[in-house]
């Protein structure tokens, strides 16, 4: 099973190569994603050269159908995040080298 790392062990991380104390390092993270996804919400693209793009893009409203009951329903319109990795993380995490 993969494993999920967490805010907490990024700033852990983070602890363990800097000379600051956990608060500060926590406060920074903290800015970081704040920056980000508030940037994302404004419909801004994030490029983070060497590791890949985050990008919000609109769905338009569209037909389901509920399970359980067959009936047929109208989703609504809603924003979904995609993120795409950059050709060099691609390459680093299929094992090749460039």
């Amino acid at each position: 099973m993969n494993k999920t790392l967490t805010k907490a062990e990024i700033v852990d991380a983070i602890y363990e190569q800097v000379d600051m104390n956990r608060a500060e390092i926590k406060s920074h993270v903290e800015s970081l994603l704040e920056i980000m996804k508030e940037s994302i919400k404004k419909d801004h693209a994030l490029l983070i050269s060497g590791f890949g793009k985050f990008e919000a893009y609109d769905k338009k409203a569209r037909k389901g159908r509920n399970p359980q009951t067959s009936k047929s329903i109208t989703l609504p319109p809603r924003k979904v995040v995609v993120f795409r990795l950059s050709r060099k993380f691609r390459s680093e995490l299929n094992g090749n080298s460039e």
